[in-house]
């Protein structure tokens, strides 16, 4: 039977280096490092590397950070959260500055915890500046282990002392008598403020992740572990996409990046519009990238308490489905919801949605099938001539491929050998994607199509 891991939290002041002790812990990046307080607004969790005790790193939002956006109540919010569900805390400062008036605010919060607390002195490049350890004494936890990480110094005895803790813990009771099943990674992707983070929030019943009305609150890209049926899923909230244009700083663009690099790791993504103030330019960036990527996808259409209020739901409906089909006309093999996010309504339909798609995409079709559909298709409806090469295409045989990154959720590759894909006319080309469709519906999941010319040198 599975075990949850144990809980390790990073918390400290703004500033003092807990991001990249978390990423040397975890043995990559992953929390955004950067000399700006206040740069890590939400709890990043991943499993440390270094530890023989399975364990879990949190890496929280600096606590008492003075930020404009007034972020720091929520932040704090977040740490003593991160506390709550802990069962071993790190409490770093910063071995150049020495204690700082914020430090021992965190000290006194940090007493009221139930789990142990681990004093790190981070930034302890030098032997010298070891030495201040006796001044970080009086905050109560012990003289402290002077730590570097960016060089590297003292992490392993770090590592022993974190090692020490958790084997003297008591493993957490097993909630199931079975393993958990190998669940989906989910991407949770949206322009900045569409309510990506309140969406995961109400799956989870938990204010887990930052909600604001301040867009770019979600900076890096969160991995949320959420367990539903007995499976375990990652849930994966991401930092609001925006114009490339519009980024502020080279924190935005770090954080866009990950974005899109956790759509191409996901295994089906969920699209959040904001239904209220409409498809936006931004919204069909972003469904083009989860369309290029080929993955399946579900529209989530938040804010639906919003949308017309005062008309019939059957109405709003209607008119929510018409707006998004033809604004994301391309993506119209993803289904979609209308919930709110705020208000948890409908939320309970995402799952079951994921799931119908997951059940759907099992079933491929044989290739017999699949050429008596193709066979068909260009009888019914012969390919026009393409205007430039004056010939028509002409197809040899079909198959199916499921590429093996699509094991969660396979998406079928349907490859037609033909006398030339030069000969492929986008408008026909359509017409073979909707006959698919049709014969063969799977809501959720592209149909990618791949033409192979006869000749071994047009194969390329």
């Amino acid at each position: 039977m599975a075990q949850k891991p144990f809980q390790v939290a990073i918390v400290g002041r703004p500033n003092v280096g807990k991001s990249a002790l978390f990423n040397r812990l975890a043995g990559r990046r992953i929390a955004i490092v950067h000399d700006r307080p206040g740069v890590t607004r939400d709890r990043i969790a991943a499993p440390c590397d270094l530890t023989e005790t399975p364990c879990e790193l949190i890496d929280t939002g600096g606590i008492g950070a003075a930020l404009d956006d007034e972020f720091s109540k929520q932040v704090t919010i977040e740490a003593r959260i991160a506390m709550d569900s802990c069962d071993l805390i790190l409490f770093i400062v910063d071995a150049r500055e020495g204690i700082n008036p914020i430090d021992e605010l965190v000290a006194n919060l940090l007493r009221r915890a139930k789990c142990k607390v681990l004093l790190v002195m981070n930034k302890a490049d030098h032997v010298e500046q070891e030495m201040i350890s006796g001044d970080f004494a009086h905050l109560g936890f012990g003289e402290g282990l002077p730590t570097s990480a960016e060089h590297g110094r003292g992490m392993e005895n770090l590592v022993d002392a974190i090692e020490e803790n958790l084997s003297q813990l008591k493993a957490i009771e097993e909630e199931n008598s079975e393993d958990l099943g190998i669940g989906l990674k989910i991407a949770v992707v949206g322009k900045p403020n569409a309510g990506k983070s309140s969406l995961i929030n109400a799956i989870l019943d938990d204010e887990r992740t930052i909600v604001s009305e301040i867009a770019g609150t979600t900076r890096d890209a969160v991995d949320i572990p959420y367990i539903w049926k007995g499976e375990k899923h990652n849930i994966i909230d991401t930092a609001g996409l925006r114009q490339r244009s519009r980024m502020d700083d080279s924190i935005e663009v770090f954080s866009a990046m990950r974005s899109e690099r956790s759509i191409r790791r996901s295994d089906i993504c969920l699209l959040v519009v904001d239904l209220n103030a409409g498809v936006s330019a931004q919204d069909r960036k972003i469904a083009r990238m989860i369309q290029d990527e080929q993955k399946p996808c579900l529209i989530i259409a938040n804010k639906f308490d919003l949308y017309h209020p005062g008309a019939n739901k059957s109405a709003r409906l209607e008119e929510a489905e018409t707006h998004l089909r033809n604004e994301l006309f391309f993506l119209s093999y993803a289904p979609f919801i209308c919930v709110s996010a705020k208000l948890s309504q409908q939320i309970q339909h995402v799952f079951k949605t994921i799931e119908k798609i997951r059940q759907e995409a099992q079933n491929t079709i044989g290739t017999g099938q699949l050429n008596r559909l193709f066979q068909d298709a260009f009888i019914k409806n012969p390919p026009p001539e393409h205007k430039r090469h004056r010939k028509r295409l002409k197809l040899f045989y079909a198959t199916t491929a499921v590429n093996d990154r699509y094991r969660a959720i396979p998406v079928p590759e349907y490859i037609l050998f033909v006398n030339d894909k030069k000969f492929v006319v986008e408008s026909f080309q359509n017409y073979l994607v909707n006959t698919v469709k049709a014969a063969h519906p799977t809501a959720g999941l592209p149909i990618p199509l791949s033409f192979r010319s006869r000749s071994q040198s047009d194969r390329t």
